[in-house]
């Protein structure tokens, strides 16, 4: 039953009073005497390696893994893993050769640097797009999830649960990224330590189930023989699942642009490392690397016991919907209600951190592309630090909002990380190019750059619906090979135009490359073969 006990609620008013609390003393602690937009915005230089890589994956990390992700290990198994799995390997690509860039070059905002590659028209529409993506596809699942999770487990009306994540998101945020930052240290270990107790829960559940008492490791193995079709990373044309996850492209076409696109171009990613030098900022992104693997532990392993368990005639009830609909995305709710007093408040805790902090995240992110690159360039560019920082403040309070007013449209998806990671993959091809072409080819033109912002939309958008319009006569590709095409796609138009209408002599939007901040550390190079090592394994093991 959705139900919290007495203990429960101690647990989670500790939760809060502490990261309140923390909050407040991070940001009286560092507070200025003056007013820095890029104090407010970035933290600049007072993020170590450690905040830096917990913020990464607080701001990543959300109700979609909890309660997406599990949902999806539910109905394809551990394959949707590798959306974490590959993103670890994505962040040594990001630290090596991506941030070096940004730098080097004082880039603030991701408009920011399409200002100073291409043009002024490049960076809004660019920027526009980030912010109606944002807050209508991230802000709003993010809510939408998280107040579905919490009702399922508390005794709390949806509505209600929007409007309390909603306001306690927008407290935290309006402390600046120094306090997001070193709460969402707390906000990760929380969430790690909640995720682990309901994993441990599925399995000695699923032991007991089939007799052998609560031994985690039995609960290990009976998934493995209960489910085998749910352990495979790979998945050929033959599968159901196909188009979730099409064969190869999870490793070497759509799912490593998507994850480029989203670690290396996306502000309230990057955002986190923009203050730091470079040696703290790659520092943070192995040690998000080392925790992006460990996700699947908590987010997908839920999923896959839930499924074994109802198809040995459990949980019946609880994993369908009023039609008597399988809903997948019942499947890590119902295991929380499954917990004991105490418990149930830590895993609620850790629950409401991950969606709290990622919504901090995002919505920072929000005022500062709104902030920098929209409303001093065009409404007031004469602005104060003071009105810059007010003006952010003020953005976030309209974003969450919005998502807010917004969020409960979502109550008919099946699979929500799903439907995240395809509308959220609309805009991936076009921003990839955009970077990379801007960053590592000199010949790159303006009216190339204009062409690939223009284009992602519409490209990805005729791909998804061509087939419906044609009565199935054009191919309906998987979403992952779909972005793919689109990023050949908007490459060939980019080096086409560039090619045909070379730069004038006069052009002075470049990017500086100093190809000596691409060396690392040793310490860096030990960290990443552990890393790659690891998914090496994983990947052989569960091919």
């Amino acid at each position: 039953m959705n139900t919290l006990q007495t203990a429960d609620y101690i647990v989670f008013f500790i939760y809060f009073i502490l990261v309140s609390f923390y909050g407040i003393y991070i940001y009286k602690r560092k507070k200025k005497a003056a007013t820095s937009s890029k104090d407010f915005f970035l933290a600049e230089g007072s993020l170590t390696w450690w905040a830096i890589g917990a913020s990464l994956i607080a701001s990543n990390i959300s109700a979609e893994h909890f309660i997406g992700m599990s949902g999806s290990g539910f109905a394809l198994g551990l394959a949707i893993s590798t959306y974490e799995w590959m993103a670890a390997a994505t962040l040594i690509i990001v630290a090596v050769f991506i941030i070096p860039m940004y730098l080097k070059n004082k880039i603030f905002t991701m408009p920011q640097f399409l200002a100073a590659r291409y043009n002024g028209t490049v960076s809004t529409i660019m920027a526009v797009i980030w912010l109606l993506v944002y807050v209508f596809v991230n802000l709003t699942s993010i809510i939408y999830l998280g107040a579905l999770a919490i009702s399922s487990i508390a005794p709390i009306d949806f509505e209600w649960c929007v409007a309390g994540l909603s306001v306690f998101s927008v407290i935290v945020t309006l402390g600046g990224m120094k306090v997001i930052g070193y709460t969402d240290v707390f906000q990760v270990l929380v969430l790690i330590i909640g995720g682990l107790v309901t994993t441990y829960l599925a399995l000695t559940l699923l032991s007991e189930q089939f007799g052998f008492g609560k031994d985690i490791f039995k609960g290990l193995s009976i998934l493995r023989k209960e489910a085998p079709d749910h352990f495979h990373m790979i998945f050929d044309k033959s599968s159901p699942h196909y188009k979730e996850l099409p064969g190869l492209s999870v490793l070497i076409g759509g799912m490593l642009i998507n994850n480029l696109a989203y670690w290396g171009c996306n502000q309230y990613i990057v955002q986190r490392a923009l203050g730091a030098d470079l040696k703290t900022a790659r520092k943070g992104i192995l040690f998000a690397a080392f925790l992006k693997m460990l996700v699947p532990v908590i987010a997908v392993l839920p999923g896959i016991a839930m499924y074994v368990m109802h198809h040995n005639g459990m949980f019946q009830k609880e994993m369908v919907d009023a039609a008597g609909t399988i809903k997948p995305d019942h499947a890590y709710p119902t295991l929380m209600n499954l917990l004991p007093a105490g418990l149930k408040g830590v895993a609620f805790a850790a629950l409401t951190a991950a969606i709290v902090a990622s919504l901090a995240g995002k919505a920072n992110s929000i005022s500062t592309i709104f902030s920098l690159d929209i409303y001093k360039k065009y409404f007031n560019e004469n602005a104060s630090e003071r009105k810059l920082v007010l003006t952010g403040r003020w953005a976030v309070v309209i974003a969450m909002l919005i998502a807010a007013i917004v969020a409960p449209a979502l109550k008919s998806l099946d699979q929500a990380y799903q439907f995240i990671q395809e509308y959220a993959g609309f805009f991936s091809p076009g921003v990839l190019a955009i970077f990379l072409l801007g960053m590592f080819w000199k010949k790159t033109t303006t009216a190339a750059g204009l062409a690939g912002a223009v284009l992602t939309v519409p490209i990805s958008t005729v791909l998804k619906f061509l087939p419906s319009w044609t009565n199935g006569s054009f191919p309906d590709f998987p979403f992952l090979d779909r972005m793919t095409i689109a990023f050949f796609a908007i490459v060939i138009i980019m080096v086409t135009i560039s090619l045909i209408k070379p730069k004038p002599a006069g052009d002075t939007h470049t990017i500086e490359m100093d190809t000596s901040l691409f060396k690392v550390t040793p310490g860096f190079i030990v960290g990443s073969v552990i890393i790659c090592g690891v998914l090496a394994a994983l990947y052989t093991v569960f091919w």
